[in-house]
C-alpha cells in the first residue's frame, strides 16, 4: 500500500465513520478496486486508523461530556453490551468477516431497506422527545442502543446506523440520537484499536506505523468536517437518503460480485 493509498483509505474512513452507511464496507469497497490485498496488517490499518476518527469527537465534545459524571456514565453503561459482544466475537470478525465484500453488500442493501421503511414510518408520527437529553437516558434505553450498536459486528451494518435507528425507536430525537452515536463511537473504537494493537501491533514494522499514522491524521481532519456536518444536516433532514444510498450502492455490489468485476 503505498502514499496515495492511505490517503485515499483515510479519507475513505473520515468521510464514512460517522454516517449511517457503514465505514468498514466502504474502506473494503475502496481496498479492493486499488487492488490492496485483505492482508493482517491491512485489517489492523482499518480498524487502528478509526482512532483518528475518534480522537475528532473527543476534540469536538469533551468539554460537554467531561462537564457531567452522567454523560461518563451513560456512554460507559452503553458500551458494555458492545464490548462483551466484541471481545467474543474478535477472532470471528477479523478472520472470517472484515474483507467479505458478500456480507457487506447485502448488510447494507438490507440496512437501507430497514432505514427508509423506519423512516417512512416515523415521520407520520410525532412522537420523538426534544426533550430528552443524553444526561436524562434510562438503563433500559442505554443497554438497548449498546446491544444494537453490537450488530455492526457484521460488516456493512454500520454502527452509527444501528445505534441510529434504535435511537429513532426509543422516540429519541435525530439530533440527539446522533451525537450520542458519535459518543459512543468512542470507547467501542478505542477499545477495538487497542485489542488489535496488544494482539498484533509488536509486530507492525517502522514503515506501518508511519502508515497508519498518515492514516489517522486524514481520518481525524475529515471526521472533524463530517461530524459537523451532519449535525447541522439532520436536524432538518431525515436520514432516508442515506438509506437509499446504501441501497444503490448494495444493489452495485452484489451485481459486481456476480459478474465478477469485483
Amino acid at each position: 500500500m503505498n502514499f496515495i493509498h492511505t490517503i485515499i483509505l483515510g479519507i475513505v474512513e473520515g468521510l464514512t465513520e460517522f454516517l449511517p452507511i457503514s465505514s468498514t464496507a466502504h474502506i473494503d469497497i475502496a481496498r479492493t478496486i486499488l487492488s490492496i490485498p485483505a492482508s493482517d496488517f491491512i485489517k489492523s490499518f482499518e480498524i487502528i486508523i478509526q482512532l483518528g476518527a475518534i480522537l475528532a469527537v473527543v476534540v469536538l465534545y469533551a468539554k460537554k461530556v467531561l462537564s457531567s459524571w452522567k454523560y461518563i456514565k451513560n456512554i460507559i453503561i452503553a458500551f458494555i453490551p458492545t464490548g462483551i459482544i466484541g471481545f467474543i466475537l474478535y477472532k470471528l470478525i477479523k478472520s472470517y468477516l472484515i474483507g467479505n465484500i458478500w456480507v457487506e453488500a447485502i448488510a447494507l442493501l438490507a440496512g437501507g431497506i430497514i432505514i427508509i421503511i423506519f423512516e417512512n414510518y416515523q415521520s407520520k408520527r410525532d412522537q420523538t422527545k426534544d426533550e430528552i437529553n443524553i444526561e436524562n437516558l434510562t438503563i433500559k434505553q442505554l443497554i438497548t442502543l449498546g446491544v444494537a450498536q453490537a450488530l455492526a459486528v457484521i460488516p456493512g451494518v454500520s454502527r452509527s446506523g444501528a445505534v441510529i435507528v434504535s435511537g429513532r425507536a426509543l422516540k429519541l430525537s435525530r439530533t440527539l440520537i446522533t451525537e450520542f452515536s458519535f459518543l459512543l463511537a468512542v470507547p467501542t473504537m478505542l477499545s477495538a484499536s487497542a485489542y488489535d494493537i496488544y494482539k498484533s501491533g509488536l509486530s507492525f514494522t517502522s514503515s506501518e506505523w508511519g502508515t497508519i499514522l498518515l492514516g489517522f491524521i486524514v481520518s481525524f481532519i475529515v471526521s472533524l468536517i463530517v461530524i459537523n456536518w451532519l449535525i447541522e444536516y439532520v436536524k432538518n433532514h431525515t436520514f432516508k437518503i442515506f438509506g437509499w444510498y446504501r441501497v444503490i450502492l448494495g444493489i452495485i455490489l452484489v451485481l459486481a460480485l456476480l459478474f465478477k468485476i469485483l
